[in-house]
């Protein structure tokens, strides 16, 4: 009966995302080292070495680019002139108001 009533309209539920699974593997461990936790690896004079860091990183920022639901060219103008007339729409109501309660003080403080 309420998945006939969400239906009707037009409420879409959504499936729950499982938590995350924990492991009790060390803090250097596979799942650390996977999800950045862990430390950076030493080079041989005992700084870190930078080699994996910017080419991870890069890799993973164009993974979530490619993941990303871009807009097309009609919603993209569809929606900015959607957004440029409800900014103007709402300055002109703000300054509409502005100008009556300055004329309302100024027929009182005369």
């Amino acid at each position: 009966m309420l998945a006939d009533v969400t239906a009707a309209i037009g409420i879409h539920t959504v499936e729950p995302i499982p938590p995350a699974t924990t492991t009790t593997s060390s803090p250097d461990g596979p799942l650390a080292q996977r999800n950045g936790l862990s430390e950076p690896d030493e080079g041989p004079d005992g700084a870190a070495t930078e080699e994996e860091t910017p080419t991870g990183f890069l890799a993973v920022t164009l993974a979530e680019l490619r993941k990303v639901v871009w807009p097309s060219r009609q919603q993209l103008f569809s929606e900015s002139v959607a957004v440029i007339l409800m900014v103007s729409l709402s300055a002109a109501a703000i300054a509409a108001i502005d100008r009556f309660y300055h004329w309302g003080s100024a027929q009182i403080f005369r």
